[in-house]
């Protein structure tokens, strides 16, 4: 008999109720003790800027994003700050014994984003995980950065992801971009992405929509989990 799973279908909202919500799954499966996975994949309007948990706002033009209705919130995971717009993002809840690596970060990265990796697959995407780049700069952009537990097409990054974990649970929450503007990118940080090190989706399949990503994915985490994700 395969696992369930919960699964909160794709919605758009604004950047503060998404990362709340993130934060709410995550302290009611705590509270609940909760077994089973939790699943969620969303889109953000308007566009938002997130900064890691430990992360300063000193080096966001903060008057730019007001002038052009761009959010910024703090998100509960670690990491660079993103801009969140043209993109899907999934977000994973799972107490560590649900993995087979739970325990360790990276392994559990990796586990996580392999059923990402079997989700895009069904799309035509093959990616895979790169090696380590270091920065260049203070500042450079979160997807400009590539982590062993990240994932590129190409040689470039396409999925970038973080952790946080509490009481023996896990939220790993991340991007896929469908398309980016540099330029806004640049007058919110300051510098711009380093194109080279960055691929969207609709460099690879312009013509794929959020419903066709949306099922792929939650395929790709069934099939990995031998999970049945329902909708809650």
């Amino acid at each position: 008999m395969r696992q369930k799973g919960l699964f909160i279908p794709y919605s758009v909202n604004n950047g503060k109720y998404n990362m709340d919500t993130d934060e709410n799954l995550l302290e009611r499966s705590i509270k609940d003790a909760l077994s089973v996975p939790v699943l969620r994949l969303y889109g953000w309007n308007p566009a938002c800027v997130s900064l890691g948990r430990n992360q300063s706002d000193e080096h966001i033009n903060k008057e730019f994003c007001r002038k052009n209705n761009i959010d910024i919130v703090k998100r509960l995971t670690g990491g660079r700050a993103l801009l969140h717009d043209n993109e899907l993002t999934y977000s994973f809840i799972c107490n560590t014994s649900f993995l087979k690596n739970g325990e360790s970060i990276i392994q559990s990265y990796k586990e996580i984003s392999a059923a990402i990796a079997l989700g895009l697959q069904k799309t035509g995407i093959e990616v895979e995980f790169p090696q380590n780049v270091r920065a260049k700069t203070k500042f450079e952009y979160c997807m400009s950065l590539s982590t062993g537990a990240d994932l590129s097409y190409q040689g470039k990054k396409l999925v970038g992801s973080a952790q946080f974990r509490k009481q023996g649970y896990i939220l790993q929450h991340g991007s896929i971009m469908f398309d980016y503007d540099p330029l806004c990118i640049k007058n919110i940080f300051g510098e711009e992405p380093a194109e080279g090190k960055i691929t969207v989706l609709k460099d690879i399949i312009p013509d794929i929509t959020v419903e066709k990503l949306c099922r792929a994915l939650k395929e790709g985490f069934e099939e990995y989990f031998q999970t049945e994700f329902s909708d809650i």
